[in-house]
């Protein structure tokens, strides 16, 4: 009896852990279907830097600049400064993306990245992310943070 209890639960654990693997930033999470917006670039070669603060203040929530646009094959070193007090994120991906990611990150808010794309800096600090902007179309960077977005945490980027 007890065996069979045992064995129960390992298959349901295990069935647990496959279940994860497809959710972003669970291991397992893979871009194999590629970016929307691009591509990760290449940090050896020369890059456009972009300057992206975050911050809060008076009840809400930015990104400055909120709006950029980029020259299709253009690759950019996005520097995130974080100067505000609370942890937030920059996810580059297409509106309906990050909505889809946002709606995952409120049944669990900390949810970990490990995608080329989306970085969490903590207040006072910075990250960078390089990024080969491969495809025309706008795309958008938002902090999919519970309540972050919805307090105004939204860029846009067109790509010409």
């Amino acid at each position: 009896m007890k065996r069979s209890i045992i064995a129960a639960t390992f298959v349901a654990l295990m069935a647990g852990i496959s279940a994860l693997q497809g959710a972003p930033g669970a291991a397992g999470h893979s871009h194999e279907e590629g970016f929307s917006s691009g591509e990760p670039g290449n940090p050896k070669r020369p890059a456009r830097v972009v300057l992206v603060v975050m911050r809060e203040g008076d009840g809400k929530m930015l990104f400055i600049p909120d709006r950029l646009e980029i020259k299709r094959g253009e690759q950019i070193r996005f520097t995130l400064r974080n100067n505000g007090e609370l942890e937030h994120e920059f996810v580059l991906a297409t509106t309906a993306e990050n909505l889809k990611h946002a709606e995952q990150m409120k049944k669990n808010p900390d949810m970990e990245h490990d995608d080329p794309n989306a970085r969490r800096v903590a207040p006072k600090k910075s990250q960078e992310i390089v990024w080969r902007f491969t495809k025309r179309g706008t795309f958008e960077y938002g902090c999919l943070i519970p309540g972050h977005r919805e307090a105004g945490m939204i860029g846009t980027i067109v790509v010409k």
